[in-house]
């Protein structure tokens, strides 16, 4: 019997006893983390931001098998948190779905959560009415011509199913009562009721696609409220994609039978911590770039180089060669050589060692000091 067969559905049970320290440690350290991103300063703090948000974004889409352009997803939200990051590439409509999902959730986490504004999220999350070639109900609640809905991992042809939601009938009195629920003040840590929320929601499965990516932003919201802070500084959905294997096998043990969920909330909190000690790499990256910038801030750049240096600091996939830099800054290769020789004669750039059938090159940036 799943868990919304039980007649005692939805009146989950927890043992706060052995959580208690858990969820102390969380607290901690999330606090800690807070404290720390205050004393960077408005800038940098802006930048993380736009950090964990890039990574955020395109971990939430990979869980769900879809792999997104980390420059679009970057530039994309760069422009709603109003920041300029240079030369901007053309951005799909479901990169800016998502987006759009993701900050309404964080950055107006004080507004309560309606049918309306989910099937908004919902919608945006899939502009042309298709997931894949497969036509589905878009801005609404699965119907029952969809058929069963199976919660399912794994590649196509090897699908793995870990349960069965509720049917197609009862989704306007789930979602009703967990809209309420979501919207209501209780005597529930907000930490511990983003596990929740993500664990109710992704067990009702209301849409036909888009279920996981709509239940992360949703405990994401959940702790956004908690912190009171729009601003993102860690990445659960890259922790759940990391550990996606035990993310699927304790959604399946917690869906069967009674409604003790214990084990879902303190995997949940575990996962919480790993995302915290994950931040620590965003920060460094962050301050990395500004102490670069702050060591050159007497040199002259053209706008082109600017953008390379950007990109390099920001994590460039694949090897910087001429002909990558031209495409990039949309000029001719000798303009890009160009570049590239005035940034190896200041000592920015070096060659690489490694052969190959081009040049390649790599930034150069001061060891952090201890």
């Amino acid at each position: 019997m799943y868990i919304h067969e039980n007649k005692e559905w939805p009146a989950f049970r927890w043992d706060q006893a052995k959580l208690t320290d858990l969820l102390a440690e969380v607290r901690h350290r999330q606090g800690r983390l807070l404290g720390r991103m205050e004393g960077l300063g408005f800038r940098l703090r802006g930048e993380a931001t736009l950090t964990t948000l890039t990574y955020d974004v395109m971990k939430t889409s990979e869980i769900e098998g879809e792999k997104l352009d980390p420059q679009q997803v970057r530039s994309s939200i760069a422009r709603r948190l109003g920041m300029d990051i240079g030369v901007s590439p053309q951005i799909g409509r479901n990169v800016e779905g998502i987006v759009e999902v993701m900050l309404d959730a964080t950055h107006n986490h004080g507004l309560p959560v309606s049918t309306q504004r989910l099937f908004g999220w919902h919608a945006a999350l899939f502009p042309t009415g298709r997931s894949g070639m497969r036509p589905i109900v878009v801005g609404g609640w699965r119907t029952a011509i969809s058929g069963a809905m199976q919660v399912v991992s794994g590649p196509l042809g090897h699908e793995k199913v870990h349960y069965e939601a509720p049917s197609a009938d009862r989704l306007d009195i789930e979602m009703a009562r967990f809209i309420n629920w979501f919207n209501a003040d209780s005597p529930t840590d907000l930490v511990v009721k983003s596990g929740l929320a993500h664990f109710w929601f992704v067990t009702i499965h209301p849409f036909e696609d888009g279920n996981g990516r709509i239940a992360r932003a949703l405990a994401d919201m959940q702790l956004a409220r908690s912190e009171n802070s729009t601003q993102r500084f860690y990445s659960m959905s890259s922790q759940i994609q990391h550990d996606r294997n035990a993310y699927y096998g304790i959604l399946e043990e917690c869906q069967k039978g009674a409604l003790e969920i214990t084990a879902w909330i303190a995997w949940y909190l575990n996962c919480l911590m790993r995302a915290i000690a994950e931040s620590e790499e965003t920060l460094n990256a962050v301050l990395t770039k500004a102490r670069f910038w702050e060591t050159h801030a007497g040199q002259s750049f053209n706008e082109r180089q600017r953008t390379l240096i950007n990109r390099l600091l920001d994590g460039f996939e694949g090897k910087l060669t001429s002909s990558k830099l031209s495409k990039l800054t949309k000029c001719s290769q000798d303009t890009a050589l160009r570049d590239i020789s005035d940034l190896l004669e200041h000592k920015i750039l070096t060659k690489d060692r490694s052969g190959g059938r081009s040049t390649s090159y790599s930034l150069i940036v001061a060891e952090r000091e201890e």
